[in-house]
């Protein structure tokens, strides 16, 4: 048995290889070339598939082998209709219970996030994803179901992958907009629920929108 910190290592640089599109989805994941990629032996390549299997990123069959999971306007509908529901629940939760600490977590999150977008003239959108994903996740965690906002954390997940899928095949990059989540924000800390929920709910349609051209363009 490898050691876990060697698989976890493992699970990562193939997680960032995924999300930066060094393997595309539906690439056959062969462990011999694996393990010359990474230097590493079979034992920590295979139970880091496993691993990458239990988050949906990697595909696994038995006596089969293991792919990149690929990427479908089906599946893609099918995550943000979750989110959607569950978003809307536990957005109304945070905004109903959330403390002071919660507020200082989503203004410090969409001001890092407005930092990454006005402070650089080739904007790193790596970097916008990962704060962008920080703010959605700044901003439901205030609500009291905890076991549903894991549920949410699993699915924000998923669209993580489907979002870089977009950023690394032309995704108009004016679907970054700013002002999106400085109305979400500035409604969730009125207490504005209503239209705070409507507003976030246009905002995850829109981006759904915007990775269905992508995939429908490079099929």
């Amino acid at each position: 048995m490898s050691s876990p910190t060697l698989t976890d290592k493992v699970s990562k640089m193939i997680y960032l290889d995924i999300l930066n599109g060094e393997l595309k989805p539906g690439q056959k994941l062969v462990v011999a070339e694996l393990k010359s990629k990474y230097n590493v032996g079979a034992s920590p390549i295979r139970e880091a598939l496993v691993q990458m299997s239990w988050t949906k990123y990697v595909s696994l069959e038995p006596q089969k082998g293991c792919w990149v999971a690929p990427v479908t306007i089906e599946e893609l509908t099918d995550l943000y209709q979750s989110l959607r529901f569950v978003a809307s629940e536990l957005l109304r939760q945070a905004i109903e219970s959330g403390d002071e600490s919660w507020e200082l977590e989503v203004l410090t999150s969409f001001h890092k996030l407005s930092r990454v977008k006005h402070s650089q003239i080739d904007l790193d959108w790596a970097e916008w994803e990962e704060r962008q994903h920080q703010f959605h996740v700044s901003l439901l965690e205030g609500a009291r179901s905890k076991h549903t906002f894991n549920f949410f954390i699993d699915l924000i997940n998923q669209v993580k992958r489907y979002r870089y899928f977009a950023l690394n095949n032309g995704i108009d990059k004016n679907a970054f907009n700013i002002d999106e989540y400085e109305a979400i924000m500035k409604l969730a800390l009125a207490k504005d629920t209503e239209q705070a929920k409507e507003k976030f709910e246009l905002h995850l349609t829109r981006s759904m929108q915007h990775i269905q051209n992508v995939i429908e363009s490079a099929a």
